[in-house]
């Protein structure tokens, strides 16, 4: 490995969290991802064999080790929790424009918006239809007493309530950048279906872990 042959504490962070991907795992890491086919799943643009690599290089660096059934951040690896989520500051304070189409992945949203569903209300199962109207793309959330999983084709349940828009309104709603029911309220979102789960979609989805940043950067501005 290359070095910046510089001794400074600064510059030893770098070598290790400076490769590309890197600090993007150590953050999947941070909200839930544990094994490599979930971490391989939030990073499509990732090979699996950089992904490989890099967590090889971080187990090394002792910020990562094995589990018997995937990887778990160390003592060192969970004290980046700060660091990131300043990054999220900042990034939402002076870069973070309006979205680039390169960047609006509707798989990757909804494998996102599947790990923050607090389904721990939930007393049946429910089935939310999402269709990306600019893509003509469809998904449906399973939700479950406990558990949610996102499917790509019908899984054959009944549906129980239908959310649609473009996907550049899906990401900045699940970013924060405004409210799912004043985007209903404002007729940018579609939110139809039985009654109870119109009204509890809004409270079991949980939007991104940087949200709140980007809340405070709106408001701030």
């Amino acid at each position: 490995m290359r070095t910046y042959a510089q001794y400074c504490p600064i510059v030893r962070a770098v070598e290790v969290l400076g490769d590309r991907w890197t600090l993007l795992i150590v953050r999947d890491m941070l909200v839930g991802a544990s094994r490599f086919n979930e971490i391989s799943r939030g990073l499509p643009g990732l090979s699996r064999a950089l992904l490989s690599r890099r967590l090889r290089q971080l187990v090394t660096a002792g910020l990562v080790r094995r589990t018997g059934d995937g990887y778990a951040l160390t003592q060192a690896g969970e004290a980046l929790r700060p660091l990131v989520f300043s990054l999220a500051d900042w990034g939402a304070r002076y870069a973070f424009g309006d979205p680039r189409a390169d960047e609006l992945d509707p798989e990757v949203l909804m494998w996102w918006m599947h790990g923050r569903i607090d389904t721990g209300t939930l007393s049946k199962r429910v089935t939310v239809e999402i269709r990306v109207t600019d893509l003509r793309r469809t998904f449906w959330l399973v939700l479950e007493p406990g558990d949610a999983s996102v499917c790509y084709t019908h899984p054959g349940l009944e549906v129980d309530a239908v959310l649609a828009s473009d996907i550049a309104t899906l990401y900045r709603m699940w970013e924060g950048e405004f409210e799912l029911l004043d985007a209903v309220r404002a007729g940018t979102i579609e939110l139809t279906g039985s009654r109870w789960v119109v009204r509890g979609l809004p409270r079991w989805l949980e939007l991104s872990p940087v949200a709140e940043h980007v809340r405070a950067a709106k408001v701030d501005a």
